[in-house]
């Protein structure tokens, strides 16, 4: 795995810490390698022929095979294991942040020349769905805050997604804005030059910097639910050398003035809200565009053309890794929640590469790709223009 880029806000680790970094992505590597195999091989040899016996039909869904397969011991143990590991991966992580987290506040308020601005809300109402929720098993989720000037969500989010994801993401963990920008905007808007940008849901700013290097004019915005987040987000993007503005808000209801953007972007966020949530998201999108401008939200792939079984082992986030989300939103006709927000005209569902360095089976779609970089996967687009 290559080495995290070392901005001014990330922690460091020490020998012992990192080599229990290394032994989390071990196991996870062991468990997708030699433990997920098994699972499809008892579902095709045992599960699924049983219930052909039993039924007279195959399993239509994935909620029959969850049903069938979940009293297998194997598929037990193989949920156990990874469900183990994502709790030790935050707990690892955690460890290096709690040491150094006096120091990591301290370097979270910026000196010196400051570039963009934070604002944070102290009377914030945090929606419901992330008050009872630690999203993806993480600690705290995104609400996370211990102390005064906390910085632990966002030190936690930012090297526990490096490790998860043993630097698939990129070196600065950005390869979501990356593709977006690069494998879509760029080729297939040459043109397009907006003035003001908008992330939302962009928790330490990962995605967001992207936007800032490839439209160096625009004036970039992001905005999260998480204090913490933003505050490490806040001082991440000062270390980088790179213009921001973080504000505490809400994504369904904003305090920007109508047609403010010309470009609204998010990046793995509506997974993580309730659909209704993800509709008054999309309709405050349409508010917050200017004529002309864009909205672009890149989350995974749907499940519609998956077969049962694939629906299943890609759905056990919604059911054991706190994304209750997960499945409901890959149900969603989204092209259709964004027409009724508002977007009757060019508004459309595309799979676009990402930028990532392994090769692994997608989904086919309609993909947009440049550049010489190999990619790992796809992400869906859900693109409106105003």
């Amino acid at each position: 795995m290559k080495q995290q880029h070392r901005h001014g806000l990330l922690p460091t680790e020490n020998h012992d810490e990192l080599a229990r970094e290394t032994f989390v992505r071990a196991l996870k590597a062991h468990i997708s390698t030699e433990v997920t195999p098994g699972v499809r091989e008892l579902y095709a040899h045992r599960v699924a022929p049983r219930y052909q016996r039993e039924m007279g039909v195959p399993p239509r869904d994935r909620e029959t095979v969850r049903r069938a397969m979940e009293p297998e011991p194997y598929y037990q143990l193989w949920s156990s294991v990874r469900r183990a590991s994502q709790d030790l991966l935050w707990n690892v992580v955690a460890d290096s942040i709690v040491r150094q987290l006096d120091d990591l506040r301290a370097k979270a308020e910026p000196s010196g020349r400051v570039r963009g601005s934070l604002e944070l809300d102290h009377d914030f109402e945090l929606p419901w769905y992330f008050w009872g929720i630690d999203i993806h098993a993480m600690p705290g989720g995104y609400r996370g805050e211990y102390a005064p000037g906390d910085v632990t969500a966002g030190a936690l989010y930012d090297r526990g997604v490096y490790v998860y994801a043993t630097g698939q993401m990129g070196e600065l963990n950005d390869d979501y804005g990356q593709s977006v920008v690069n494998n879509y905007l760029k080729p297939e808007h040459r043109d397009f030059r907006p003035r003001r940008i908008l992330e939302i849901g962009c928790g330490v700013g990962n995605s967001t910097l992207p936007y800032v290097d490839a439209y160096p004019d625009a004036e970039v915005h992001g905005i999260d639910v998480g204090a913490a987040l933003l505050r490490y987000g806040h001082g991440r993007a000062e270390s980088l050398g790179r213009k921001v503005h973080f504000s505490q808000q809400n994504a369904e209801a904003t305090a920007f003035p109508t047609g403010h953007f010309d470009l609204v972007v998010s990046h793995i966020l509506l997974h993580e809200m309730p659909p209704e949530a993800v509709r008054a998201v999309l309709r405050e999108c349409h508010r917050l565009l200017a004529p002309g401008g864009m909205m672009i939200h890149a989350d995974f792939p749907g499940y519609a053309g998956l077969d049962p079984l694939a629906q299943f082992l890609i759905d056990w986030d919604t059911w054991n890794n706190n994304e209750p989300f997960w499945g409901p939103m890959r149900d969603m006709d989204l092209v259709q929640a964004a027409r009724d927000a508002g977007f009757t005209g060019d508004c459309t569902e595309l799979s676009c590469k990402r930028d990532c360095v392994e090769e692994v089976s997608t989904p086919t779609g309609r993909v947009l790709q440049s550049g010489e970089r190999r990619s790992s996967g796809t992400l869906a687009l859900l693109v409106g223009r105003r």
